[in-house]
């Protein structure tokens, strides 16, 4: 590894999915102003919009995403103009 290109200030936060509430600690330099009580520990709270837990790859149930109501939004939009 090159020296001196690496962050020193690495500290123990609690990385909470928000999805589903599930949460789990790990450390980082990433910058937070909320924490949490979490063992006994109040520590830096980092919130994900999803993680391993809730995203669809890891957890196998595949989320279908509602298609028709933009092809009906387009249709209705476009409908009126005149094919050349």
């Amino acid at each position: 590894m090159k020296q001196g290109i690496h962050p020193e200030n690495y500290r123990t936060v609690v990385f909470k999915d928000m999805s589903n509430g599930d949460m789990f600690v790990s450390k980082s330099t990433a910058a937070s102003k909320e924490t949490i009580e979490y063992n006994g520990e109040t520590l830096p709270l980092i919130k994900l919009d999803i993680s391993n837990t809730s995203h669809p790859f890891y957890t196998g149930k595949a989320n279908l995403v509602d298609t028709a109501g933009r092809v009906d939004k387009f249709n209705s939009r476009y409908a009126n103009r005149k094919k050349k």
